[in-house]
């Protein structure tokens, strides 16, 4: 299974080297892939977020015709993907959509079809104030079932 993600990395870093780079394109698909595999949290997608062509900067108009070699913000993209496929190879797929899972299924067996639906949409609506409204939610199931929910995620 982990050959997929590598197989994915190595794409992304082949096409660094196309004659007509496109960096937005390009981390957009870098993005899609990293979020699936690290999640959204993850600091290999701020990284490749924050990747952007400052073109005040000196140093990158004096590179600028030296070549793909130069560029530093390939490098960086490169220095990034390289080191994400050192640690998916040393240190295997992250397991947090497993632990997700698990939550999920936990949740499913304490709460009704109603508040699981609630936080649902919660999670999927762009609100500021997710968090507050998820822990409302959640404080208002029964002590014992939440007891439960949290016994279980304890114990492996």
């Amino acid at each position: 299974m982990i050959e997929n993600e590598i197989a994915l990395i190595n794409k992304q870093l082949e096409s660094l080297n196309a004659k007509n780079f496109d960096l937005e394109a390009w981390k957009s698909h870098t993005i899609i892939f990293l979020e699936r595999i690290f999640g959204k949290e993850s600091s290999k997608l701020r990284m490749i977020k924050e990747l952007n062509y400052n073109y005040s900067s000196w140093s990158l108009r004096d590179a600028a015709g030296t070549g793909k070699d130069s560029d530093p913000v390939i490098m960086k993209a490169r220095e990034i993907l390289e080191a994400t496929k050192l640690e998916l190879e040393h240190l295997g797929v992250p397991k947090q959509e497993e632990e997700n899972l698990k939550i999920w299924s936990l949740l499913e067996e304490e709460m009704t079809g109603k508040q699981i639906k609630e936080v649902k949409l919660v999670l999927q609506s762009d609100e500021p104030e997710k968090m507050e409204k998820i822990a409302n939610i959640l404080y208002n199931l029964e002590k014992e079932s939440m007891a439960v929910v949290l016994a279980k995620l304890l114990i492996p």
